[in-house]
């Protein structure tokens, strides 16, 4: 390899951001933090340690998931209720909001709709920010841990990973079968997930979350949305993932419909704007 002689110049050019979000329209956080003090509980759903679960939110409503036990992870899928194709862009919401995301921003839905599904109203680890190794919460990252690398990287079949988790607990909500459920799940919200990139490799890397009982990520959903959670293997992704070694404990979802005077300034998102004509 031979090194240009304008090697540190190259290296020198600034970066421009490519996704300037000053024109996105920004979410309404007083109106909803109005109606966040309104909130009535209307369903809960606990998702059992190395385990999934799946929920419903109508448009409108608010949904939380709150550590119960002990530190623990999970990986979020959404969809829209009526038309799973709609499906959440972790993406897309990266490239928009950056490697983890917390209160004020939002969850992007796929192509041709790419819309806001849920607003982040409420995270008690908003205060973590980013550590000396450059670990931050509620990643944007992580694709979720799956049997297939496993398989790949370990060898053996294991079937408590998040993918494997989701797959199930999507056939089990809609009643149809794994074969037909597992397209449908995709990349993920990594909730109360702490990583980031080393700086030496750029290499995922993962450590202790610091989420404790109590603690609670909350959103607004702006469509109606169908979520499954999986309770990580990883536990608190301090040691290990896709293993029984972890200790791992229980995620708390819970409902909330607020007084409809509240939102009386609200609409739902319309899909994208775009023409799909794509010059043809």
């Amino acid at each position: 390899m031979t090194i240009p002689s304008d090697a540190d110049a190259r290296r020198a050019v600034p970066p421009v951001i490519c996704y300037p979000v000053e024109t996105l329209p920004a979410p309404d956080m007083a109106m909803l933090d109005a109606a966040r003090a309104t909130m009535t509980k209307t369903d809960e759903v606990i998702v059992p340690a190395r385990d999934a679960a799946a929920f419903g939110v109508p448009a409108g409503h608010f949904f939380s998931i709150t550590s119960v036990e002990g530190s623990q992870v999970g990986d979020l899928n959404l969809w829209n209720a009526n038309d799973l194709s709609e499906r959440f862009y972790s993406g897309k919401t990266r490239a928009l909001h950056g490697t983890h995301i917390t209160r004020g921003q939002q969850m992007w839905s796929s192509f041709p709709a790419l819309r806001p599904m849920a607003t982040i109203t409420h995270d008690s680890l908003g205060w973590y920010g980013k550590d000396t190794f450059g670990g931050s919460v509620h990643d944007v990252i992580g694709t979720r841990c799956d049997p297939y690398t496993h398989n790949l990287l370990s060898g053996g079949q294991y079937h408590h990973c998040c993918h494997s988790n989701l797959t199930r607990a999507l056939a089990n909500h809609l009643g149809i079968a794994l074969a037909d459920a597992e397209p449908h799940i995709h990349d993920v919200l990594n909730v109360f997930m702490c990583t980031g990139f080393t700086r030496d490799t750029g290499q995922y890397f993962m450590k202790a979350s610091p989420v404790r009982p109590g603690d609670k990520l909350e959103f607004f959903a702006e469509i109606d949305l169908l979520g499954a959670l999986s309770a990580c293997p990883g536990g608190d992704c301090s040691t290990v993932h896709s293993s029984d070694e972890a200790q791992c404990y229980p995620l708390l979802v819970e409902v909330f419909a607020p007084d409809p005077e509240a939102l009386q300034n609200w609409t739902p998102p319309p899909p994208n704007g775009y023409d799909k004509s794509h010059d043809a």
